[in-house]
């Protein structure tokens, strides 16, 4: 008789790994374990480091992930969420689309980060087609975790470097729900000394959660942010309290990073302020640290 692996809670985390630089698998892993959940890699890819980095070791992953998975397949493998990030081709997205419909159940969480761009435009390697699986993607989300700019490419609405308002953000977030996720989360929206995040869920009002801005951007931050979600969701937290707390603690790992003086390409410091990442039982809760 086959062992049974499903006695612990897991979430399945399918992005890049990146041996330096603390982004994608290497970030959410710990975070996730920290949250008492097993993360369970699936990797897209191998770096080296990540690309930020003026050189860096590649290996693609395309033609691994398939076996990789049928062998989960062979375990009876079952996971309570499933967290996708980068994801470098067409053909990757597509093989996510069949993860979920193959390891997707009624009782489990599927989390979406869909890293397309930043500051107004898609990354460089992100075409049209690519953009349009995204969105392909983007229907099975239980819960998605866009920033600014890849709201704007999801729904087909222009970009502008003016401050946007709450009408606009609203009209943005209708048109995401419209696409399937109960649960969506835009992040990184600058308002003055702040940065804000939207927090979505259908059948409630929306809210905007700010915290001062501190340093600035690093690699990672997203990963972590989705990570923390992800978790939080599993173990029944509420979504906005979740979305607080993401951003609390994120706000904690950049001005650890400041103090050390940390390249931004290295990173966000999580390791050394990791230990107030409790995990946080349903609709219990705590007071976090501004």
């Amino acid at each position: 008789m086959q062992p049974d692996h499903n006695h612990q809670k897991k979430i399945a985390v399918i992005n890049d790994l990146a041996g330096f630089g603390r982004c994608s698998i290497a970030a959410a892993l710990p975070v996730i374990s920290a949250l008492g959940i097993q993360c369970c890699p699936l990797p897209t890819s191998i770096f080296s480091n990540h690309t930020g980095f003026d050189s860096f070791f590649f290996e693609d992953y395309t033609d691994k992930m398939q076996p990789y998975i049928d062998e989960w397949k062979k375990l009876g493998l079952q996971f309570a969420g499933i967290s996708s990030g980068f994801l470098g081709s067409k053909e990757q997205i597509q093989i996510v689309i069949r993860f979920f419909e193959e390891f997707g159940t009624p009782d489990n969480i599927i989390v979406v980060d869909p890293v397309m761009g930043d500051y107004g435009k898609p990354y460089s390697t992100y075409t049209m087609e690519m953009c349009e699986e995204m969105k392909r993607l983007t229907r099975y989300a239980d819960i998605l975790t866009p920033n600014l700019t890849e709201a704007c490419i999801l729904t087909d609405t222009p970009y502008h470097e003016d401050k946007w308002n709450m009408k606009e953000i609203e009209a943005l977030v209708e048109k995401l729900g419209a696409m399937g996720p109960e649960k969506i989360v835009v992040t990184g929206i600058v308002q003055g000394d702040f940065i804000a995040n939207y927090c979505y869920e259908k059948g409630k009002q929306g809210k905007i959660r700010r915290t001062h801005k501190v340093g600035t951007q690093r690699s990672g931050t997203g990963d972590i942010f989705a990570a923390i979600i992800a978790a939080d969701a599993v173990n029944g937290v509420p979504f906005d309290e979740s979305v607080r707390r993401a951003s609390l603690f994120i706000k904690k790992c950049i001005r650890r990073s400041v103090e050390l003086d940390l390249p931004l390409t290295d990173g966000v410091c999580f390791e050394e302020v990791l230990h107030a990442l409790k995990p946080r039982n349903a609709g219990k809760k705590q007071r976090a640290e501004a």
